[in-house]
Formats: C-alpha cells, structure tokens, sequence
C-alpha cells in the first residue's frame, strides 16, 4: 500500500511538471506574438557620442576628486554649456556634424543590406559641411558584394559629401575597395590593409568518385557555362579560363583603386599581398595613422558626433525558435 502510494505521489509530481512547463511554454509565445505586434521592425538608432564622453567623464571626476572640486567643475561644466547653447542660437551658427557609421565585413558583405539603409536615413538630412565616419572591418570576400558595398559608398561622395573611413583592424581585399572611396583613409599602426588581389578555389573529388566507380554528368547549353567543378574531371582549357576571368577582374579592381587614389603605385601594390598600417602608409594605402577612437575624441570638441545603426528584427516566426530554444535550455 506505501509503494502504491509514493509511485502515485511520483506519477502526480510529473505530471504537475508537465502541465506547468506546457502553460510556461503557451505563455512565452504568448508573451512572444504580444510583443512581436506592438514592435517595429525596422529602427534607426541615433546615439550622441559627445553626450557618452561627458557621462565618462562625470563619472570619473565623480570618483576621483574631493567634493568641492566636483562641484566647481560640474558648475563650470553647466556654465559652458549654457554659453554654448545660446551662441548656437545666433542665425549664422552652423556646427558640423560627423555621422558615425559601423561595417563589420564578412565573405558575403552581408552587412551592406543595413549599409544602404543607414546611407539612404543619411542622404536626406545630411548637409556640405557634415561628415560621415565609417568604421570598417573587413578582410573581404565577394566580389559582386563588395562591389554593392563600395557602390554603396559611392553614394555619398556622388553628393558631395565628405567621408572618412577608419580601419582599426583590417580592411582587406573587398575591405579595401570600399575603403579607398574615401575622401581620407585612417588606419591603427597594426592594422592589415591592401590585399588588392582576387582568387578562386574548389576541392574536386573526381578522382574519388572514379575508384568507387561513380559517374558523374553535367549537361550545359554554353561552353563555358560551367568550367571548374567540384565533381566533373577539369581540363586544362577550363583552368584556363578561369584564370582569366580572374585576371580581368583583378584588372577591373586595380581600375576602380587607382581612379580614387591616383598618387598609388598600382602595380607595386596591386600584388595581392597585405601590409600593417605604418607600411601601409608608406605605401600611400592610407593617409594617416590613428584609431577611430582618437579620431572621434579630437573631433567631438568642435563637432556633434552621432553613432547611427539601423536595425531589422527578427520577425515571430524567427523568434520563436529562439524562445522554444532558451526554454529547454534552462530546463
């Protein structure tokens, strides 16, 4: 009769837990489809830069100095901006803005989709005497990507306006064709620049597919529809082929460089290889060796900087593989 009982004490416990994860379970995706209708799924997000440097250095004067010295100081401060304020009221004031925008590469330039965005919220309100910043990481990848990318950029300069483009760590490859549509390069000593090179690769297997007696067949309507394969067996003619259509389009990248820096000794440069930013430099690649951090410090004193991202949310029906996901992993 004990066992009969404590077994019916243990059949009760799990179904109590059932039910209750299954009633989590409806309430999150509730919870989930309430929210997902109330959200937008497109934001622009505008962040003051000057403003994150003054709440940095509160903060620090706040913990390091005696009371009475913050005090004065944070007078001081409120005096400024109040000066400063009405100056900017006078009709013939006009305060540069630098809009700063981020681009963090990967092989498909997937990030121009945000890119184009950003550029497009920017061309609307952006005026001669404005900047934008790009910070760009990237160590290339597609050639039709990068080149949507750079085009992207191209944007802005068509208007006249003025862009530099910041690489802290590497702008390489398709990195570097966006970067040299910039009115002005800046680079960190270390950084990779250049890699103005293009290249193929594919593993075949043919060999592999004839020991065990596979076929392979591909039919195509073209001679060089198809030339290099994964499976079929390559000739010499296909090779071929490919490295020209890899020569032309290096010469297509070479073309498209020195028309935007034309003091660059193309074909020293144009060799695929890479250099760190103080060769770089030498090289002409870049004009100017800092980090987009002192950049922005030097500049936040006569200009207003603003970090400008646009952002996509995910829609309900990919956020909830990630909800349902998040449950059985805390489980």
């Amino acid at each position: 009769m004990l066992d009969l009982l404590i077994n019916y004490g243990l059949f009760l416990a799990r179904t109590l837990t059932i039910v209750v994860a299954v009633i989590f379970v409806v309430a999150s995706i509730a919870s989930i489809l309430v929210r997902g209708k109330s959200e937008k799924r497109e934001n622009l997000q505008i962040k003051s830069l000057n403003e994150k440097y003054r709440r940095f250095a509160r903060s620090l004067e706040f913990e390091t100095l005696s009371k009475h010295n913050f005090k004065q100081i944070a007078k001081k401060e409120k005096n400024d901006r109040k000066a400063e304020k009405k100056s900017e009221k006078k009709a013939d004031f006009i305060k540069k803005r630098v809009f700063v925008l981020d681009f963090n590469g990967d092989i498909k330039a997937s990030a121009v989709d945000l890119l184009r965005e950003e550029i497009t919220a920017l061309l609307t309100v952006v005026k001669p005497r404005d900047e934008v910043l790009l910070r760009l990481e990237s160590a290339g990848g597609m050639v039709h990507s990068y080149g949507l990318a750079a085009s992207q950029l191209l944007r802005l300069r068509n208007k006249s306006v003025s862009l530099t483009i910041a690489v802290d760590k590497v702008a390489a490859s398709g990195g570097y064709m966006m970067a040299c549509v910039a009115d002005r390069i800046i680079a960190a000593p270390f950084a990779i620049i250049g890699s103005i090179g293009v290249v193929a690769q594919i593993p075949n297997i043919n060999r592999l597919l004839k020991q065990h007696n596979i076929d392979y067949e591909q039919i195509t309507a073209g001679k060089y529809k198809r030339t290099l394969t994964f499976m079929g067996e390559n000739t010499d003619e296909e090779r071929d082929k490919v490295r020209q259509e890899l020569e032309e389009t290096h010469d297509l990248f070479k073309d498209f460089v020195v028309q935007r820096r034309q003091e660059l000794d193309i074909e020293k440069v144009a060799t695929g290889e890479y250099w760190y930013g103080s060769r770089a430099l030498e090289l002409k690649l870049v004009d100017e060796l800092m980090t987009s951090d002192d950049y922005l410090m030097m500049a936040a004193d006569e200009s207003d900087l603003f970090e400008v991202n646009y952002e996509v949310k995910r829609s309900l029906m990919q956020k909830l593989p990630f909800a349902v996901q998040g449950l059985f992993n805390r489980g």
